[in-house]
């Protein structure tokens, strides 16, 4: 990616607040925390804040495996976004921290999203935090699949089913279906068990070696900045208070307020994209 050798318009509305930024994250190896905000200028829209879509009760690790007709109605959500959450490319937000990393200036991202996005951008040091949509985990033999091979599978168990052309996703790259009377799930093909994406639902814990990943992430930098996310899920506070126990100066980019404002050296209330991607063009 190349910086552009100006400012976006946006990113001059908080020159003040970059300038500390700048100042304060120079010369320090900085580790990044994303949330859903990075992604919104991708076309995925965040689960909170303005323009945020109304959203019913999210999927819990108890209902997908207990309530077969609430599987049916995910899987096939998920099956009618999938081909245009899996065509959706990094923004700006995402090549500005690839760029860094590349210089050395960032260390690495631990993000809350399953969109895969860091890493199509180039990114080499990612902790997904809450796992990823590319992949499909069997519950029963641990089997692991590419999601393109179920989505295969998918077309072939369901043809009656059209994926429209325009499709309005969800945050989690669904699509709410108005009826799933009559589709079949596929089963895992070595023991015939029963798939879920590789992602934490509500009411799963977040895999240990995650977290051990994102606290020797965090040995190695000198510095924190969180971007596009409301902290309103734990896993992100977490992480914060780690990085305040070691002393990391933090710089937290958002639209909105977050629940830990207080705690930052500098707080941005913007977008991530032209944030961002200032601070690629002026950090070293």
């Amino acid at each position: 990616m190349q910086t552009t050798d100006h400012p976006d318009d946006e990113a001059l509305q908080f020159r003040d607040e970059i300038d500390r930024a700048v100042e304060l994250l120079r010369g320090r190896r900085t580790a990044v925390l994303t949330g859903a905000g990075v992604s919104t200028d991708s076309g995925i829209p965040a689960y909170r804040g303005e323009g945020a879509p109304p959203r019913s009760n999210p999927m819990t690790a108890q209902t997908f495996l207990a309530d077969e007709a609430a599987r049916r109605r995910y899987w096939l959500g998920g099956h009618l976004g999938w081909s245009r959450f899996a065509s959706i490319s990094p923004n700006g937000g995402h090549k500005a921290l690839a760029e860094l990393e590349l210089r050395g200036a960032v260390t690495g991202v631990v993000t809350q999203n399953v969109d895969g996005l860091h890493l199509r951008a180039g990114s080499s040091h990612v902790i997904e935090l809450h796992g990823t949509m590319r992949r499909i985990l069997c519950l029963r033999c641990g089997q692991v699949f590419d999601r393109r091979s179920v989505e295969d599978r998918l077309e072939d168990l369901n043809p009656w089913v059209r994926v429209p052309e325009n499709v309005i996703l969800n945050p989690d790259g669904d699509v709410s279906p108005e009826s799933s009377d009559g589709f079949v799930v596929p089963t895992c093909t070595v023991c015939d068990g029963m798939l879920k994406p590789d992602v934490v639902f509500f009411g799963e814990f977040i895999p240990a070696d995650r977290f051990r990943g994102s606290e020797s992430l965090l040995h190695a930098s000198d510095a924190l900045v969180v971007a596009g996310t409301s902290l309103t899920v734990n896993s992100g506070i977490r992480v914060i208070e780690r990085a305040r126990r070691r002393g990391l100066p933090l710089v937290i980019i958002n639209r909105e307020p977050t629940r830990v404002d207080s705690w930052a050296d500098v707080t941005i209330h913007g977008g991530t994209t032209p944030v961002l991607r200032e601070l690629a063009r002026r950090l070293p």
